[in-house]
C-alpha cells in the first residue's frame, strides 16, 4: 500500500512526497484503493456476463453517494492498512480522506436511499447498475447572508472525480422535438434537436469486495462540438452554442420549474438519462444474441419515483419502431419489465407536464401514451386517465406501466392504496406492494461512527455489518451498568467531536452535556421546521421567565436546504436563523439554549451530526412522509425519536417499543378529519396562549427588529391556510418536548432506552430492504458464492 500512494504521488500526480499537498496524497491514496477495487469490479462484471444473470437496473434521478474514499477503503477491508501505511509516511488518514468533496448528485432521502440500495445489491451479490445523471453543479451550494439562503453553484467537479471511469465508447443518440411521420404502419420520428449520452463508471463495491456493480452516469456531449464555419465569420457565440446546449442538460440537479424553460429542461433531463439507460440495457443484452421477446428474462427495471416514468413509453417506442413488435406485444412486453417505487403522498409531487409541452419536446412518447391510455381504457373503461385536464399525469402512466408498485413504509403503502392511487388499485388489486426503506449500516454505523461501531464488535462480533439482527444481541445490556457508561461515552465523544467543529466553523459555542435535538432534511412545511423553530420560542420563553427552573439545557441543530423556487421554505429558513440570532446572543439563556443552523448540509455533515445526536425530530404531518430514513439513521446511532405517526416511525415505534419513542400528534386519519373543520387552525390559535403570544413575539418584530413586517405573512399562513396542521399538532409537541426533558435527566435511563434502539435496529437495513424486491418485484437471487460467504 505505501509503495502504491508514492507510485501514484509519482507517476501519476508528478509529485515527490515532501512537495505534495492534502490534495495530492487523497488522490494518491485513492488511486491504490482503485486499483484494488477493480481488481473485484472486473471479475464481477465478467461472473455477470457469463452467467447471464438477470440484471437489475436502478434508474434513479439522484446519487447522494457521498464521500468515496472512505467507504471503499472500509468495503475493502483496507481501513488498518491505508491507516498504518499513511502513518509510516508522516501523513494522517483521517485528514486525508475528509478532504475528499462530497458528490453533488442528489439532494436528500430519495438520492441517499439509492446510493444505500447499491451498496446492499452489491453486498448481497445481486448483478445490477444504476443509471443517473453526471451532474456538473448539482444541486446547489447552499449559503446563509443575513439569514436568507443563498444558492450558488457546486463545484465538486473542479477536482477530478478519481472514483469515474470514461467510456467513450459507450455512447447514444437522444432527441428531442421534431415531428412524426407514418408510412406503412410505420412510426418515423424526424427530430429538431439530438445530443449524445456519453457513459461515466463508477463501481460499487460490496462488502469485503465480494461483488462488484456499476453506477453508470450519463453526461451530454453535442453531436456537432465546434461549428468553425460560424467562428470564423466572427459569430464567437453561435460556434459553441450546440455544445452550451448539451451541458445544459446535465449542468444542475432540479433547475427550478416556475418557467416554461425550466420545465422544459426537466423533461429533457428525464428523458436524457431514461432513454440513454434503456437504450444501454437492450445494447448489453442483444449483444448477447437474445431474443428480444425475452428482455423481461434478463432484466429488471425499477423506477426510482415518477422522474423515470417515460421509461415506459421510451422501451415501447424502441420495441416497436427499432424492433419491429406490434405495439400490444410491447405494451405487455415492457410491463413485464418495469417496476416503480412511489415515494409520495402529495399529489403535487407526483409530476404532470402540460400535453402541448410534452408533445413538443417528446412528439413520439406523446402518441404512445395515447395508445396506452387507450388499450387501458378499452381493458378497464372510465379507469383514471393518464392525459387530464391538458396535462401527463406521470404517477398513473408509471402505474399502468409496470407490473409492481411499491410504496416505502407500512403506512405509506396503504395510504397509497387508499388515496393516490385509490382507484387503480381497485382495478389491479395485486399491483401495490410494500418495501420499507432501509439503510446499508456499512455507512450508517461503521464508518460514520468509528466509537460505537468499535464497542459493538468488541461485544458481539462483526456479524452485524451484513446481519443486522444480530444488534439484538445487545439487548440484555440495557440492565449493564457498565456497557450502558460505554454506550453513552461512545455518545459524548461524538458530541464532543461536533462541538468543536461548530465552535471553529461557526463561532459557536455549544455543551457537549446539553442534549443534542436535531433536525436535518430538506426543507419543506410537510416536514415542520417551523413547528421546531416554533416550539424552540416557546421553550425560549419559558426559559427567559425562569431561568433557574432546573431546565435540560438544550442546543437544537437544524440542516437543510429550500428549492430555489420555494418561497415559504426559505421564509421557514430565514426565521430559523433570526430567531438563532436573538436566542444565542441572551445572556440570561445562553447557558440552557442554543439554535445551530450550518449551512450546505450534505451527506458529510450528516455522518458528523447523526452520532452526535440525543434526540431525532421526525415531526412530520402524519399521512405525508412515505418513510424516511434519517429516522432509521438516527435511531441506529442511539438516538431517541420524537415524532408523529407517519412513515417509518410507525414501523421504527413497533420495533424499538413505545416506552423508547416520543410520540405526540394527530395520527394520519385525524388529519384528514380535522380538516373538514372550517377555521381548525383559528380556533387552535386561540385556544393556546402560548401559540398566540409565539406569533405575536413575531409579528411585533422581536427576532426582525430592522424588518418588523418580514413575517407577517407567513405568520398569516398558520391562521389562514395551516395544510400541514402545525397549529393543531403544537401543543401536544410541546409537552412531549418537556416530557424529552425529563427522560434525559435519568442518565442512566436514557441510555438504557437509546442502547435499546440501536439493538432494535436490525429490521431497517437496506439489505433486507433489496432482498424483498429481488423476492417481490425483480424476481432475481443473489449469486450464490457470494451469499455462502456473506453467511
Amino acid at each position: 500500500m505505501k509503495n502504491d500512494i508514492l507510485r501514484h504521488l509519482r507517476y501519476g500526480l508528478g509529485k515527490d512526497a515532501a512537495h505534495s499537498s492534502t490534495y495530492d496524497w487523497r488522490m494518491a491514496l485513492s488511486r491504490a484503493l482503485r486499483d484494488r477495487m477493480v481488481d473485484h469490479w472486473i471479475p464481477s462484471t465478467q461472473a455477470a456476463y457469463k452467467s447471464k444473470s438477470k440484471r437489475v437496473y436502478y434508474l434513479s434521478m439522484e446519487f447522494l453517494i457521498g464521500r468515496l474514499v472512505e467507504d471503499m477503503a472500509s468495503n475493502l477491508g483496507l481501513v488498518d492498512e491505508a491507516r498504518a501505511a499513511l502513518s509510516d509516511l508522516g501523513q494522517d488518514y483521517d485528514l486525508i480522506v475528509k478532504d475528499e468533496p462530497d458528490a453533488a448528485l442528489g439532494n436528500g432521502g430519495l438520492g441517499r436511499l439509492a446510493a444505500c440500495f447499491m451498496d446492499s445489491l452489491a453486498t448481497l451479490g445481486i448483478p445490477a447498475m444504476g443509471y443517473g445523471i453526471r451532474y456538473e453543479h448539482g444541486l446547489f451550494e447552499q449559503d446563509f447572508v443575513e439569514g436568507q439562503q443563498v444558492e450558488r453553484p457546486e463545484t465538486w467537479l473542479q477536482q477530478d472525480h478519481i472514483w469515474e471511469f470514461e467510456r467513450p465508447e459507450v455512447e447514444y443518440r437522444i432527441t428531442f422535438g421534431g415531428h412524426v411521420e407514418h408510412h406503412h404502419d410505420k412510426a418515423h420520428w424526424h427530430p429538431g434537436e439530438t445530443v449524445l449520452a456519453t457513459a461515466y463508471d463508477t463501481p460499487v463495491i460490496g462488502w469485503k469486495g465480494r461483488w462488484g456493480n456499476t453506477l453508470r452516469l450519463w453526461a451530454a456531449q453535442p453531436v456537432k462540438v465546434f461549428d468553425l464555419a460560424s467562428f470564423n465569420r466572427g459569430d464567437y457565440l453561435s460556434a459553441s452554442r450546440s455544445e452550451a446546449l448539451a451541458r445544459t442538460i446535465c449542468r444542475v440537479l432540479y433547475p427550478d420549474d416556475t418557467t416554461e424553460t425550466g420545465k422544459e429542461l426537466r423533461l429533457k433531463q428525464e428523458y436524457f438519462f431514461t432513454s440513454a439507460s434503456i437504450q444501454d440495457l437492450i445494447r448489453r443484452f442483444m449483444s448477447d444474441g437474445g431474443d428480444i421477446r425475452n428482455l423481461p428474462d434478463a432484466a429488471a427495471i425499477q423506477l426510482n419515483d415518477t422522474h423515470p416514468a417515460i421509461a415506459g413509453p421510451e422501451l415501447i417506442r424502441l420495441l416497436v419502431d427499432d424492433h419491429g413488435l406490434k405495439m400490444d406485444e410491447a405494451m405487455a412486453l415492457a410491463r413485464r419489465c418495469l417496476g416503480y417505487t412511489n415515494h409520495t403522498l402529495l399529489p403535487e409531487a407526483l409530476e404532470r407536464w402540460p400535453e402541448w409541452l410534452f408533445g413538443r419536446v417528446l412528439p413520439r412518447h406523446l402518441e404512445i401514451v395515447r395508445e396506452i391510455e387507450d388499450d387501458h381504457q378499452r381493458r378497464f373503461p372510465d379507469s383514471p386517465r393518464i392525459l387530464e385536464h391538458g396535462n401527463v399525469c406521470m404517477g398513473e402512466l408509471a402505474f399502468i406501466m409496470a407490473h409492481k408498485v411499491n410504496g416505502v413504509s407500512a403506512l405509506h403503502t396503504e395510504l397509497v392504496k387508499q388515496t393516490v392511487f385509490a382507484d387503480l388499485h381497485k382495478l389491479h388489486p395485486q399491483r401495490i406492494v410494500n418495501e420499507t426503506n432501509g439503510i446499508t449500516q456499512r455507512r450508517w454505523l461503521k464508518t460514520c461512527n468509528p466509537a460505537l461501531s468499535t464497542l459493538i464488535t468488541g461485544q458481539i462480533g462483526d456479524g452485524w455489518i451484513t446481519d443486522l439482527d444480530e444488534l439484538a444481541k445487545l439487548k440484555p445490556l440495557s440492565g449493564d451498568a457498565q456497557f450502558k457508561d460505554a454506550f453513552m461515552a461512545a455518545k459524548r465523544s461524538n458530541k464532543e467531536r461536533l462541538s468543536n467543529w461548530v465552535k471553529a466553523e461557526m463561532g459557536i459555542d455549544i455543551d457537549p452535556a446539553a442534549m443534542f435535538d436535531v433536525q436535518i432534511k430538506r426543507i419543506h412545511e410537510y416536514k415542520r421546521q417551523h413547528m421546531n423553530i416554533l416550539e424552540t420560542i416557546a421553550l425560549w420563553n419559558e426559559m427567559k421567565a425562569r431561568p433557574d427552573a432546573g431546565w435540560t439545557p438544550r442546543v437544537k441543530i437544524f440542516g437543510g436546504k429550500a428549492a430555489p423556487g420555494y418561497y415559504v421554505a426559505k421564509e421557514i429558513i430565514h426565521l430559523i436563523n433570526d430567531v438563532a440570532a436573538t436566542i444565542n446572543n441572551d445572556p440570561v439563556t445562553k447557558d440552557l439554549l442554543k439554535v445551530v443552523y450550518p449551512p450546505n448540509y450534505n451527506v458529510t455533515m450528516a455522518e458528523m451530526l447523526i452520532p452526535a445526536a440525543d434526540l431525532s425530530e421526525q415531526i412530520s404531518t402524519a399521512g405525508k412522509e412515505a418513510s424516511g430514513t434519517g429516522n432509521m439513521k438516527f435511531a441506529l446511532n442511539g438516538a431517541l425519536t420524537i415524532g408523529t405517526l407517519d412513515g417509518a416511525n410507525v414501523e421504527i415505534r413497533e420495533h424499538v417499543g413505545a416506552e423508547n419513542f416520543f410520540l405526540f400528534g394527530l395520527t394520519a386519519d385525524e388529519v384528514m378529519e380535522r380538516r373538514t373543520h372550517p377555521g381548525y387552525a383559528r380556533a387552535a390559535i386561540d385556544s393556546s396562549p402560548r401559540m398566540q403570544r409565539i406569533f405575536g413575539q413575531i409579528v411585533e418584530g422581536r427576532f426582525s427588529p430592522q424588518d418588523p413586517s418580514r413575517y407577517h405573512g407567513l405568520v398569516g399562513t398558520f391562521y389562514d391556510s395551516d395544510y400541514f396542521l402545525v397549529t393543531c399538532d403544537f401543543d401536544s409537541y410541546y409537552d412531549t418536548q418537556r416530557r424529552a426533558d425529563e427522560a434525559f435527566k435519568n442518565e442512566r435511563n436514557w441510555a438504557a432506552m437509546a442502547l435499546t434502539n440501536t439493538a432494535s435496529m436490525g429490521f431497517f437495513s437496506s439489505d433486507r430492504t433489496i432482498k424483498g424486491y429481488a423476492k417481490d418485484i425483480w424476481h432475481v437471487g443473489p449469486r450464490p458464492d457470494v451469499a455462502e460467504a456473506a453467511e
